[in-house]
């Protein structure tokens, strides 16, 4: 089932074109990773399909983006950010407690009873693989949290409202191996139940995690497939180039 379907999308920054008519779908339930060079585009893609570039006034984008089949642009901005949750490259807890940063976005939707407050936090927390390492220190400052945790507290302060999408920009690339595996895994676990957009510049992660791969280049769709196509088969020179490493 498809997820989100783009058509020829343009977006600008004021007279700078950042994407150039991109048009792909994403599949429900599956982690579609987005690679490709520096300032190519990716996280332009990404902030267009929960509407964050609306907070950029010189931006203007064109085409078609739609959610379950309707265009994102006929819903509510704050239920479509309900609906698709984001992660950003580096973990950004908020300057209070673990169970305050979970419980933000359920407040935020008008949830007041402690009872439910309390299983809320604690599902987004176990299905962040983060439960047993903090349970007993709800109360403490998520800045004490690693770097590896402060991510996994920020996917479940996501899941947390429940979304059915979400959009991970480069969410390991300021983390050790070790914290980038159980990232991994996470998100591999997650995608049975949520679909997943990865933004990555490396190319094992999209590998050894992605179901589909789409390569950028100059803010155009240069291929998409499979990953499995993309890495072992791609179509285009260009793709090749970079997935071996020739490219530029």
């Amino acid at each position: 089932m498809i997820k989100f379907d783009m058509e020829n999308i343009d977006v600008f920054y004021g007279s700078e074109q950042a994407l150039k008519n991109v048009s792909f779908s994403v599949e429900a339930h599956e982690i579609t990773a987005l690679i490709g060079p520096s300032g190519c585009g990716k996280s332009t893609l990404l902030k267009s399909l929960n509407r964050m570039n609306d907070l950029v006034e010189s931006c203007r984008i064109t085409g078609k983006i739609t959610l379950d089949g309707e265009s994102i642009y006929n819903l509510d901005v704050n239920h479509l950010r309900k609906r698709v949750g984001m992660v950003f490259q580096k973990p950004n807890p908020f300057p209070m407690s673990i169970f305050d940063n979970v419980a933000f976005g359920p407040r935020t939707h008008g949830i007041k009873s402690k009872r439910r407050l309390n299983d809320i936090v604690e599902k987004a927390l176990r299905d962040a693989a983060l439960w047993g390492e903090v349970s007993d220190r709800l109360g403490k400052s998520a800045l004490g949290l690693s770097g590896g945790q402060q991510q996994r507290l920020c996917i479940a302060r996501a899941l947390a409202v429940e979304p059915e999408v979400l959009l991970m920009d480069e969410p390991t690339s300021a983390l050790d191996p070790i914290s980038t595996g159980k990232v991994e895994e996470l998100a591999m676990e997650l995608s049975k139940d949520y679909t997943i957009i990865i933004v990555t510049h490396n190319m094992q992660q999209a590998a050894r995690i992605s179901n589909k791969t789409t390569f950028f280049l100059l803010g155009e769709v240069i291929e998409h497939g499979t990953t499995e196509q993309v890495f072992s088969n791609p179509r285009n020179e260009k793709t090749e180039a970079y997935i071996t490493g020739r490219f530029g």
